[in-house]
């Protein structure tokens, strides 16, 4: 796997203070996305044991509220593995800090392909903010929390998973363009 930046003290993807991981490799290739350099999954530099260390030294600090990743799209196939043993010693080793995860896919999406993925199953079951969905620039909107356009939800991970329907972490709905 490749990314393309750790970045310290994000305030703009999740709750809190963030350490973001910018990972490369995405075959949505949304229109007006805001980072199609991120979309090449061999550009950007090797995710190797130092950027490892890297993300590990920010969970560290006091200030940092969790990890964000996103990219590209850290569900993009050939990063599902990588970030599944991330994800999973993070959760071991920081259990005070949270995980989210952007991805183009939906939750209906990613459902079905988890009954035959056992490195997406096992990355869902090891983070706790899912935020959802393709960016649609006709439903973009500046004011919904966390995400470019209205129809991407923020999904309470480990709630959805205990039930049938999906559990809202934020519910955007209000920024919702009716007829639209």
């Amino acid at each position: 796997m490749r990314y393309h930046n750790i970045t310290k003290a994000d305030m703009l993807n999740g709750e809190g203070l963030r350490v973001v991981l910018w990972v490369s490799g995405c075959n949505h290739k949304c229109p007006a996305c805001q980072n199609t350099l991120t979309w090449d999954e061999f550009d950007g530099l090797e995710f190797d044991d130092d950027a490892v260390e890297e993300i590990y030294h920010e969970l560290e600090q006091d200030w940092c509220d969790g990890i964000t990743l996103s990219g590209g799209d850290p569900l993009f196939p050939n990063n599902r593995k990588t970030l599944k043993n991330l994800v999973m010693n993070i959760r071991e080793r920081f259990p005070n800090k949270t995980i989210w995860s952007y991805t183009g896919y939906t939750w209906e999406e990613l459902m079905e392909e988890k009954k035959t993925d056992k490195d997406l199953a096992d990355f869902l079951d090891n983070i706790d903010v899912l935020l959802d969905g393709k960016f649609i620039l006709k439903l973009a909107n500046e004011k919904a929390h966390y995400v470019g356009s209205t129809n991407q939800r923020v999904i309470d991970v480990p709630k959805t998973l205990k039930g049938d329907d999906i559990v809202l972490y934020i519910d955007n709905s209000e920024f919702v363009k009716v007829g639209v």
